[in-house]
């Protein structure tokens, strides 16, 4: 499987971006992301290539969220 790069004007699109495949994931599995996050570095679940992906784009919302809420805060 090749991965694909793309690249977003602001991290804002970027988070958008992985807030829509996050959702997806939720979806499908009727599962919070944050729950699903919990169990799956407790080894509670496989590593499956869905769950590695999942587990990476919230690793990556997480880490927009905050790169965002900084932002903001800076501007305040």
């Amino acid at each position: 499987m090749r991965k694909q790069t793309i690249q977003y004007t602001s991290p804002l699109d970027a988070l958008i971006a992985v807030a829509k495949r996050i959702s997806v994931y939720e979806n499908q599995y009727q599962m919070n992301s944050e729950d699903f996050y919990h169990q799956y570095n407790q080894g509670l679940l496989s590593d499956d290539v869905i769950f590695i992906e999942w587990a990476n784009d919230y690793r990556h919302y997480l880490a927009l969220h905050q790169e965002l809420e900084q932002k903001l805060n800076d501007v305040a």
